[in-house]
């Protein structure tokens, strides 16, 4: 079953099309990254991606959650990753694919390597 869906990503274009979200979701989009660029806790590169830590707040998760379903609709290359600690324990939000998708979010979250 992996394997089946690795093939299916392959010829995934590593491109955003923000023509897939309406001006509505975008700006929707651009009120969710300034949330969660606000409760970010820290920030760690991986080798394909970022992690990013947040608080366990309940609005941070409920942001994360849109957050993804827009992205994802421009953006299909990504993978996501919502890790949520035990007893109140941190958050963790990864972003991560193939190829250039780690440039490309380097660009469109503005960090620099």
């Amino acid at each position: 079953m992996r394997g089946e869906a690795k093939r299916d990503m392959e010829g995934v274009p590593i491109a955003c099309d923000p023509a897939a979200l309406t001006a509505e979701q975008r700006e929707r989009k651009r009120s969710l990254q300034r949330l969660l660029g606000a409760n970010l806790r820290e920030l760690r590169e991986l080798e394909n991606g970022y992690a990013f830590r947040h608080s366990p707040n309940e609005i941070v998760l409920l942001a994360l959650a849109e957050f993804v379903a827009l992205e994802r609709l421009c953006c299909p290359f990504f993978d996501f990753g919502i890790e949520v600690g035990r007893s109140g324990g941190p958050v963790w939000f990864r972003m991560t694919g193939e190829e250039q998708a780690k440039i490309v979010l380097e660009a469109e979250l503005g960090i620099s390597a």
